[in-house]
């Protein structure tokens, strides 16, 4: 099949839609496909990537508690027009649909006779623009043939705005690259406890309740602790709370593709505490495949995920005392870190991009009634889910 994925978000840009992208398109090709990427230029530093064309330019706008990217330019509907008359897809996969500009573009031109998926990534408890344009949204959803949500999160938040037939299949992980081989970081390797936090430093990730709690672990224990952030360079880390300086802090911005599972492979525990509109959490797969005990927050896209006291430690989110005692917990109890560890390495078996990757391929071939054989109540928690939600 010839398939082109439409998506805002892509590299340099991180975060959990460009993962989606980028490991549908490379397990796709695997399997044989033929897959052109169409996002947004990201400036003069960009380097040309093989299959993957970029059209105007990307800007951020705050929208949902997070900035999110927005392509701009005179001639998107020319363009996007262009390359889909030069590929002559057989399928066309957009990614968050009903956004401007790029993927609600794409259901205006997409030619006829080319199947047309969407897969839906927010999570909210409402949405102020899909209500406000709500009937016009509803007109170009009709292109889809296919509605994909990563999670019921996500599902929640489409149904109640654009209501109809929904498959439910998750983002993944790819377990070849996070994994508990990796080789922690030299600079990072030695007698402090590692707290790591993976992320951009959006509003909504709840850095900020990470960073109290931190100060207050600080304050009840006497072990050396060291807090390291991955996530955006820029002014936003400027307002993160001053912590003790007994604790270390380790800001490492963004960091290469290469380097990333080292810093996973280097922290005895991942906290995640997002406050909310979180669909999923790519980041807690990641390191549950690089076996690294998980706390994270109890927002529903997380929940998908997080098995409290099983893969994890769940706490309420925007409680920075909760959150500091897990910390102590884990840092306390390696019996507790070790099983925690082993149960979310067999966990994120069921979320192998190349098992996702064959579902989206049954999708793109059969459309959800493919989808809807499988839909059936799974026997154990190491398949992910595949629903389909009927309207």
């Amino acid at each position: 099949m010839k398939v082109i994925l439409v998506s805002q978000s892509y590299y340099p840009r991180p975060g959990g839609v460009t993962e989606h992208v980028h490991h549908t398109a490379r397990g796709l090709r695997r399997l044989g496909h033929d897959v052109t990427i169409v996002t947004s230029g990201f400036g003069n530093g960009t380097r040309p990537t093989s299959g993957v064309v970029r059209v105007g330019r990307n800007v951020l706008v705050p929208i949902n508690g997070a900035w999110v990217n927005m392509t701009v330019g005179a001639n998107l509907t020319r363009d996007l027009r262009t390359i889909f008359d030069r590929v002559n897809p057989d399928v066309i996969h957009t990614h968050c649909p009903l956004a401007p500009t790029l993927p609600l573009l794409t259901l205006q031109v997409a030619p006829p006779g080319c199947r047309v998926i969407g897969t839906f990534h927010a999570a909210a408890n409402r949405n102020f623009a899909y209500s406000l344009f709500r009937p016009y949204l509803n007109k170009w959803a009709k292109r889809l043939d296919t509605r994909i949500a990563v999670s019921n999160a996500a599902l929640d938040l489409a149904q109640k705005y654009v209501p109809g037939d929904y498959v439910v299949i998750p983002n993944g992980v790819d377990c070849s690259r996070f994994s508990p081989d990796n080789k922690p970081l030299e600079n990072l390797s030695d007698d402090a406890f590692n707290i790591l936090y993976v992320g951009r430093l959006d509003k909504r990730k709840g850095l900020k309740h990470l960073f109290h709690a931190v100060a207050q672990v600080g304050r009840e224990t006497d072990r050396r602790v060291r807090l390291v952030v991955v996530g955006d360079d820029g002014l936003r880390r400027r307002f993160l709370p001053r912590i003790p300086k007994r604790i270390e802090l380790h800001l490492a911005g963004v960091v290469s593709a290469e380097l990333l599972p080292r810093y996973f492979a280097s922290g005895h525990v991942l906290c995640s505490p997002a406050t909310d509109r979180e669909s999923f959490g790519i980041v807690l797969l990641e390191a549950m495949a690089s076996g690294v005990p998980v706390i994270g927050t109890s927002i529903p896209g997380y929940l998908t995920i997080l098995k409290h006291r099983w893969n994890s430690l769940v706490v309420p989110p925007k409680d920075s005392e909760s959150l500091a005692a897990a910390i102590i917990e884990l840092m306390n109890d390696e019996r507790l870190r070790a099983r925690i560890r082993n149960n979310g390495l067999e966990f994120v078996r069921g979320y192998r991009w190349d098992e996702i990757v064959e579902r989206l391929e049954e999708v793109y071939e059969n459309g959800d009634e493919t989808a809807s054989d499988r839909a059936a109540p799974r026997k154990t928690v190491l398949r992910s889910p595949i629903q389909v939600q009927r309207a």
